[in-house]
């Protein structure tokens, strides 16, 4: 099951979070990563500052047990699918996909 996240104006610098409290419980979050996939589909890391098929990873954080990536960029009318993955401070690890397509406004 892949989750949505609202379109995004090409020309905009949004934050997108998914809220990982349900899973984690007390747990906290130890470490996170975020990937995309590329021009070929290949699930390819998008750190901080770097550009993967033309959208930008501006930042990423961890807040509590809610993960935030600050995009920029991104080609009109693409669906990108994003892959963001967390392991907690007792080592159980989880993924979630969200999908989010870029619509000029």
């Amino acid at each position: 099951m892949s989750f949505k996240w609202p379109n995004k104006d090409k020309d905009e610098t949004l934050d997108y979070s998914v809220d990982w409290s349900r899973y984690v419980g007390t747990a906290t979050i130890a470490s996170v990563t975020w990937y995309v996939d590329n021009a070929d589909g290949v699930k390819t890391t998008i750190a901080s500052g770097a550009v993967v098929n033309g959208i930008q990873n501006i930042s990423q954080t961890v807040s509590g047990k809610v993960t935030t990536i600050n995009l920029g960029l991104g080609t009109n009318n693409v669906e990108y699918k994003f892959y963001c993955s967390i392991t907690d401070n007792a080592g159980r690890t989880a993924e979630r996909v969200i999908r989010l397509r870029i619509k000029e406004q």
